[in-house]
Protein backbone atom coordinates (compact mmCIF):
# COMPACT_ATOMS: atom_id res chain seq x y z
CA UNK A 1 0.00 0.00 0.00
CA UNK A 2 1.11 3.32 -0.78
CA UNK A 3 0.67 6.55 1.08
CA UNK A 4 0.09 9.77 -0.85
CA UNK A 5 0.87 12.76 1.58
CA UNK A 6 -1.66 16.20 0.34
CA UNK A 7 0.32 19.37 0.23
CA UNK A 8 -2.45 22.04 0.65
CA UNK A 9 -1.64 24.36 -2.20
CA UNK A 10 -2.39 28.08 -0.71
CA UNK A 11 -5.16 30.31 -2.18
CA UNK A 12 -3.96 32.66 -4.69
CA UNK A 13 -6.64 34.95 -3.72
CA UNK A 14 -7.40 35.44 0.12
CA UNK A 15 -10.19 38.21 0.46
CA UNK A 16 -11.10 37.08 4.01
CA UNK A 17 -7.99 38.66 5.04
CA UNK A 18 -8.96 42.11 3.57
CA UNK A 19 -10.95 43.07 7.08
CA UNK A 20 -8.23 41.70 9.02
CA UNK A 21 -5.66 44.03 7.45
CA UNK A 22 -8.10 46.82 8.13
CA UNK A 23 -8.85 45.58 12.05
CA UNK A 24 -6.31 43.80 13.17
CA UNK A 25 -3.39 45.03 11.07
CA UNK A 26 -0.03 43.74 13.20
CA UNK A 27 -1.35 40.37 13.72
CA UNK A 28 -2.37 40.20 9.62
CA UNK A 29 0.49 41.81 8.47
CA UNK A 30 3.15 39.79 11.00
CA UNK A 31 1.63 36.47 9.16
CA UNK A 32 2.00 38.00 5.58
CA UNK A 33 5.69 38.67 6.68
CA UNK A 34 6.16 35.26 7.90
CA UNK A 35 4.50 33.53 4.57
CA UNK A 36 6.93 35.19 2.82
CA UNK A 37 5.24 34.81 -0.27
CA UNK A 38 3.56 37.38 -3.02
CA UNK A 39 -0.15 37.52 -2.85
CA UNK A 40 -0.72 41.34 -3.78
CA UNK A 41 -3.21 40.02 -5.98
CA UNK A 42 -5.72 40.27 -3.72
CA UNK A 43 -5.69 43.93 -2.16
CA UNK A 44 -4.95 44.79 -6.30
CA UNK A 45 -7.43 43.04 -7.36
CA UNK A 46 -10.35 44.57 -4.52
CA UNK A 47 -8.43 47.96 -5.73
CA UNK A 48 -8.77 47.72 -9.15
CA UNK A 49 -13.08 46.64 -8.66
CA UNK A 50 -13.61 49.36 -6.14
CA UNK A 51 -11.90 52.36 -8.56
CA UNK A 52 -13.56 51.16 -11.41
CA UNK A 53 -16.77 51.30 -9.94
CA UNK A 54 -15.97 54.76 -8.40
CA UNK A 55 -15.20 56.13 -11.69
CA UNK A 56 -18.69 54.21 -13.52
CA UNK A 57 -20.48 56.28 -10.75
CA UNK A 58 -19.11 59.61 -11.11
CA UNK A 59 -19.10 58.93 -15.05
CA UNK A 60 -22.79 58.25 -14.74
CA UNK A 61 -23.14 61.67 -12.35
CA UNK A 62 -21.39 63.61 -15.08
CA UNK A 63 -22.88 62.35 -18.36
CA UNK A 64 -26.93 63.03 -16.13
CA UNK A 65 -25.93 66.30 -14.99
CA UNK A 66 -24.74 67.07 -18.92
CA UNK A 67 -27.94 65.94 -19.91
CA UNK A 68 -29.67 67.82 -17.74
CA UNK A 69 -27.93 71.03 -18.41
CA UNK A 70 -26.10 71.10 -15.72
CA UNK A 71 -22.41 71.65 -15.21
CA UNK A 72 -20.14 71.89 -12.25
CA UNK A 73 -17.72 74.60 -12.47
CA UNK A 74 -14.03 74.01 -10.46
CA UNK A 75 -13.64 75.32 -7.23
CA UNK A 76 -11.34 77.81 -8.30
CA UNK A 77 -13.23 79.20 -11.12
CA UNK A 78 -14.25 82.56 -10.13
CA UNK A 79 -9.90 83.46 -10.44
CA UNK A 80 -9.67 82.23 -13.99
CA UNK A 81 -9.84 84.91 -17.02
CA UNK A 82 -12.41 84.84 -19.41
CA UNK A 83 -10.56 82.93 -22.05
CA UNK A 84 -9.75 79.91 -19.10
CA UNK A 85 -13.37 79.86 -18.60
CA UNK A 86 -14.34 79.83 -22.22
CA UNK A 87 -11.84 77.06 -23.11
CA UNK A 88 -13.10 74.95 -20.10
CA UNK A 89 -16.80 75.19 -21.28
CA UNK A 90 -15.91 74.43 -25.09
CA UNK A 91 -13.92 71.08 -23.51
CA UNK A 92 -17.03 70.78 -21.81
CA UNK A 93 -19.35 70.47 -24.34
CA UNK A 94 -16.87 68.62 -26.60
CA UNK A 95 -15.95 65.71 -23.69
CA UNK A 96 -19.69 64.51 -22.79
CA UNK A 97 -19.46 61.16 -25.37
CA UNK A 98 -18.77 57.62 -23.05
CA UNK A 99 -14.59 58.19 -24.10
CA UNK A 100 -14.33 61.09 -22.28
CA UNK A 101 -17.20 60.07 -19.68
CA UNK A 102 -15.87 56.75 -18.62
CA UNK A 103 -13.09 55.10 -20.80
CA UNK A 104 -10.48 57.68 -20.18
CA UNK A 105 -11.20 58.09 -16.78
CA UNK A 106 -10.70 54.62 -15.91
CA UNK A 107 -7.50 54.05 -18.34
CA UNK A 108 -6.07 56.94 -15.66
CA UNK A 109 -7.06 55.63 -12.66
CA UNK A 110 -6.14 52.22 -12.93
CA UNK A 111 -2.79 52.80 -14.68
CA UNK A 112 -2.59 55.52 -11.60
CA UNK A 113 -3.40 52.56 -9.32
CA UNK A 114 -0.82 49.79 -10.76
CA UNK A 115 1.53 52.21 -11.78
CA UNK A 116 1.60 53.93 -8.08
CA UNK A 117 1.83 50.41 -6.38
CA UNK A 118 4.94 49.82 -8.48
CA UNK A 119 6.44 52.92 -8.17
CA UNK A 120 6.09 53.24 -4.32
CA UNK A 121 6.83 49.63 -3.90
CA UNK A 122 10.38 50.00 -5.56
CA UNK A 123 11.02 53.48 -3.51
CA UNK A 124 10.30 52.09 -0.42
CA UNK A 125 12.09 49.07 -0.62
CA UNK A 126 15.44 51.07 -2.16
CA UNK A 127 14.53 53.47 0.89
CA UNK A 128 14.06 50.16 3.16
CA UNK A 129 17.31 48.97 2.01
CA UNK A 130 19.49 52.33 2.23
CA UNK A 131 18.13 52.15 6.01
CA UNK A 132 19.24 48.79 6.34
CA UNK A 133 16.24 46.71 5.53
CA UNK A 134 16.89 42.92 4.44
CA UNK A 135 13.28 42.47 2.91
CA UNK A 136 13.15 41.82 -0.71
CA UNK A 137 11.09 43.79 -3.65
CA UNK A 138 8.43 41.27 -3.63
CA UNK A 139 7.63 41.61 0.15
CA UNK A 140 7.69 45.26 -0.49
CA UNK A 141 4.94 44.87 -3.76
CA UNK A 142 2.66 42.70 -1.16
CA UNK A 143 3.19 44.93 1.86
CA UNK A 144 2.47 48.03 0.02
CA UNK A 145 -0.62 46.15 -1.91
CA UNK A 146 -2.29 45.16 1.82
CA UNK A 147 -1.45 48.82 2.99
CA UNK A 148 -3.23 50.55 0.39
CA UNK A 149 -6.65 48.62 1.65
CA UNK A 150 -7.92 51.91 3.22
CA UNK A 151 -8.38 53.04 -0.31
CA UNK A 152 -10.67 50.89 -0.83
CA UNK A 153 -12.65 51.94 2.30
CA UNK A 154 -12.18 55.24 0.48
CA UNK A 155 -13.48 54.33 -2.40
CA UNK A 156 -17.06 52.17 -0.80
CA UNK A 157 -17.58 55.79 1.47
CA UNK A 158 -17.21 57.71 -2.23
CA UNK A 159 -19.61 55.82 -4.00
CA UNK A 160 -22.13 55.65 -1.50
CA UNK A 161 -21.77 59.71 -1.38
CA UNK A 162 -22.17 60.01 -4.72
CA UNK A 163 -25.18 58.63 -4.82
CA UNK A 164 -26.41 59.91 -1.78
CA UNK A 165 -25.29 63.38 -3.19
CA UNK A 166 -26.29 63.23 -6.95
CA UNK A 167 -22.56 64.81 -8.27
CA UNK A 168 -19.46 63.44 -8.85
CA UNK A 169 -16.87 64.53 -5.76
CA UNK A 170 -14.90 68.05 -7.31
CA UNK A 171 -12.73 68.82 -4.14
CA UNK A 172 -10.98 65.16 -2.99
CA UNK A 173 -9.20 65.59 0.05
CA UNK A 174 -8.47 68.70 1.99
CA UNK A 175 -8.44 70.21 -0.69
CA UNK A 176 -11.66 72.34 -0.42
CA UNK A 177 -10.01 74.58 2.06
CA UNK A 178 -7.81 76.08 -0.81
CA UNK A 179 -9.06 78.18 -3.03
CA UNK A 180 -5.97 80.67 -5.05
CA UNK A 181 -3.32 77.38 -5.05
CA UNK A 182 -3.14 75.14 -7.48
CA UNK A 183 -0.31 73.21 -6.35
CA UNK A 184 -1.23 73.27 -2.66
CA UNK A 185 -4.91 72.16 -3.89
CA UNK A 186 -3.52 69.54 -5.67
CA UNK A 187 -0.94 68.60 -2.64
CA UNK A 188 -3.99 68.78 -0.34
CA UNK A 189 -6.51 66.47 -2.35
CA UNK A 190 -4.32 63.68 -1.82
CA UNK A 191 -3.86 63.87 1.81
CA UNK A 192 -7.02 62.84 4.18
CA UNK A 193 -7.23 60.36 6.43
CA UNK A 194 -7.30 56.81 4.16
CA UNK A 195 -4.00 58.49 3.30
CA UNK A 196 -2.85 58.15 6.92
CA UNK A 197 -4.02 54.82 7.60
CA UNK A 198 -2.41 53.63 4.82
CA UNK A 199 0.78 55.77 6.11
CA UNK A 200 0.47 53.81 9.15
CA UNK A 201 0.20 50.19 7.69
CA UNK A 202 2.97 50.59 5.68
CA UNK A 203 5.38 51.73 9.10
CA UNK A 204 3.77 48.31 10.75
CA UNK A 205 4.44 45.77 7.02
CA UNK A 206 8.09 47.15 6.10
CA UNK A 207 8.77 47.31 10.09
CA UNK A 208 7.86 43.44 10.08
CA UNK A 209 8.83 42.04 6.55
CA UNK A 210 12.79 44.13 6.66
CA UNK A 211 13.03 43.89 10.35
CA UNK A 212 13.51 47.84 10.21
CA UNK A 213 13.20 49.74 13.71
CA UNK A 214 9.98 51.82 14.32
CA UNK A 215 11.96 55.27 13.72
CA UNK A 216 13.58 53.92 10.56
CA UNK A 217 10.88 52.28 9.26
CA UNK A 218 8.53 55.47 9.88
CA UNK A 219 10.99 57.70 8.35
CA UNK A 220 12.04 55.18 5.14
CA UNK A 221 7.67 55.33 4.56
CA UNK A 222 7.27 59.12 5.44
CA UNK A 223 10.25 60.31 3.46
CA UNK A 224 9.03 58.42 -0.15
CA UNK A 225 5.49 59.25 0.77
CA UNK A 226 5.93 63.36 0.61
CA UNK A 227 7.95 62.71 -2.40
CA UNK A 228 5.80 61.11 -4.36
CA UNK A 229 3.45 63.48 -2.96
CA UNK A 230 5.19 66.90 -3.94
CA UNK A 231 5.94 65.34 -7.54
CA UNK A 232 2.24 64.37 -8.53
CA UNK A 233 1.11 67.96 -6.76
CA UNK A 234 3.38 69.30 -9.16
CA UNK A 235 2.92 67.33 -12.17
CA UNK A 236 -0.84 67.80 -11.01
CA UNK A 237 -0.52 71.47 -10.71
CA UNK A 238 1.14 72.16 -14.26
CA UNK A 239 -1.48 70.05 -15.67
CA UNK A 240 -4.18 72.18 -14.33
CA UNK A 241 -2.55 75.19 -15.34
CA UNK A 242 -1.96 74.27 -18.95
CA UNK A 243 -5.37 72.61 -19.71
CA UNK A 244 -7.35 74.51 -17.63
CA UNK A 245 -8.91 71.24 -16.08
CA UNK A 246 -8.34 70.23 -12.80
CA UNK A 247 -6.56 66.16 -12.34
CA UNK A 248 -7.55 64.87 -9.28
CA UNK A 249 -7.08 61.37 -8.75
CA UNK A 250 -5.56 60.68 -5.61
CA UNK A 251 -2.30 58.96 -4.65
CA UNK A 252 -3.54 55.36 -5.97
Amino acid sequence: MTQTNEITQPKRFQFSRIPEVLLQPQRTLALIAEEGRATWQTPMLALTISATLSVIVSGYLTARAAMMGEMQFPRDWQWWTPDMQNNYMQAQQSMQGPVFTYVIPLVGALLGLWLGWLILGGLLHLGSTVFGGRGSMQSALTITGWASLPFLVRDALRIIFMLIAGHSIQSPGLSGFVENSAFVAQFLSRVDLFFIWTILLLVIGFGLTDSLPRPKAIANVVIVSLLLLLLQSGLGAALSGASGLAVQRPFF
